[in-house]
């Protein structure tokens, strides 16, 4: 057993296992993929006992043989959890017997989707993470510290130790790979998400129209989100058409959908951002939660183009803004899903700059913008670029080290000659990027695009 010291930390630490399995709720931490999974302590790998099938084999550590009873099938399932899938037998790591007991085993069972077999995985830093057990809320470790071969997998009270510890490491390939997308294709700025293996997306246009997927494959049309527009938009934009709507972004946070979107006029910033949600996509049974934010002809910038961000922590932040003075972020009331706080500048340039989205990975935050000039058919210049920070409110630096609020931005997608001035980009889950490019073999028209996003060995963005 544990020495008297550490149980001391336990008992301060108690609750911090439940506390970190809401923290982390609802943002997703590591990509979709296979890995293999090292404990920080004893740097020996998880692993399948003796590689077998049977139900209820304990999971163990093991030095890395590159076996296949050592490759992990992480997927994200929603809410912050993933399930973990022994790559060799095809099934699930899971709490043994639904114990919620301090020790209890670590084994693996067919997949069916319960709490037990669904973990939080929460960045503790350098490249490290917690996997907390959405049912008991207990952290995985190495038992008693061993770094003996064989020893066994349980759970115990998060307290943060380096037993409790993991690194995973990525066997993706790398490959790149763009959906085949066909049917109803025609988008500008759109958004993307998954409900119940469902795809839906949204776009700039009348009411805030979209399409709908079985697959990712074949897209369908849906009717329009408001296609009657709101009464209360002609007070913040009074040249606004009435039912014109720009760059909606969806996301789902705390079990509802919520949809941003903005209001405006080509080449003015008297703009506002509207906020509507729902309890589900298939419902969709959207409620009006009114104006989000707005700025005037008198504004130094322009509120258009949000983007819901969750922070490590799974707080929610808004992204918005172009042109003018560049690009914004706010911190969000998780309440109201409205700004509270300070309004942080990370991203400005001369010749335009919008369509922002940040997704965070591995310890940093990374920023897409598209910049250049859109909506004019194959005449459009736009192009996809990127930087980093530790922190969401920035400075953003690209590849070479340039502040993003300087100008810098490392290009991630500058279009070719079928596919020409790519933007209104979206990103989902850190690994896949929609978008919208004119197709140079169709007159110009802007078409859904959506790509595997994938990363170099020192954290870059890729196709």
């Amino acid at each position: 057993m544990k020495s008297s010291t550490l149980k001391n930390t336990w008992k301060a630490t108690a609750l911090v296992g439940m506390s970190l399995l809401t923290t982390v709720g609802f943002a997703q931490q590591i990509d979709n993929g296979t890995y293999v999974i090292k404990n920080k302590f004893s740097g020996k790998v998880l692993d399948v006992l003796n590689a077998s099938s049977d139900e209820g084999t304990s999971i163990i550590q093991y030095t890395n043989t590159g076996a296949s009873n050592q490759l992990w099938n992480v997927n994200y399932v929603g809410s912050g959890r993933y399930s973990i899938t022994s790559a060799a037998t095809g099934k699930a790591i899971e709490v043994y017997n639904w114990d919620t007991n301090d020790g209890a085993d670590i084994a693996q069972f067919s997949y069916w989707g319960g709490e037990s077999q669904k973990w939080a995985l929460a960045d503790q830093g350098s490249g490290h993470f917690s996997m907390i057990n959405a049912f008991s809320g207990k952290s995985a470790e190495v038992y008693d510290w061993s770094t003996a071969n064989n020893a066994n997998i349980s759970q115990w009270s998060f307290w943060g130790g380096d037993s409790q510890l993991w690194e995973f490491h990525s066997l993706d390939t790398g490959a790149s790979y763009h959906w085949p997308t066909t049917g109803n294709i025609v988008t500008h700025d759109p958004t993307m998400v998954e409900e119940n293996g469902t795809y839906y997306e949204y776009q700039t246009g009348d009411g805030i129209f979209g399409k709908v997927s079985y697959d990712g494959v074949e897209w369908l049309p849906l009717d329009a989100v408001l296609p009657n527009g709101l009464s209360w938009w002609s007070n913040y934009v009074p040249g606004h058409n009435g039912i014109d709507v720009w760059a909606p972004d969806v996301r789902k946070y705390n079990g509802k959908a919520y949809m941003y979107y903005s209001i405006s006029t080509f080449g003015s910033n008297q703009s506002a951002i509207g906020l509507l949600s729902a309890s589900s996509l298939a419902a969709s049974d959207w409620q009006d939660e009114g104006v989000v934010t707005y700025t005037t002809t008198a504004s130094g910038h322009n509120a258009i183009d949000p983007d819901l961000v969750l922070d490590k922590d799974g707080s929610p932040w808004l992204v918005y803004g172009s042109w003018f003075n560049g690009i914004k972020v706010t911190r969000l009331n998780g309440g109201t899903m409205k700004p509270t706080g300070n309004l942080y500048s990370i991203a400005a340039r001369s010749g335009g700059i919008e369509a922002p989205s940040i997704t965070y990975r591995n310890g940093y935050y990374y920023l897409f913008v598209s910049t250049g000039k859109c909506c004019a058919g194959v005449d459009s210049t736009y192009n996809i670029e990127y930087g980093r920070s530790t922190s969401i409110t920035g400075p953003y630096l690209d590849k070479n080290g340039n502040d993003m609020l300087n100008s810098g931005g490392s290009v991630l997608d500058a279009g070719n000659n079928v596919w020409v001035g790519p933007g209104g980009q979206d990103i989902i889950g850190n690994n896949t990027i929609v978008r919208h490019a004119y197709d140079a073999t169709d007159n110009g028209l802007p078409k859904l695009l959506i790509s595997k996003l994938n990363w170099d060995a020192d954290g870059w963005p890729r196709y």
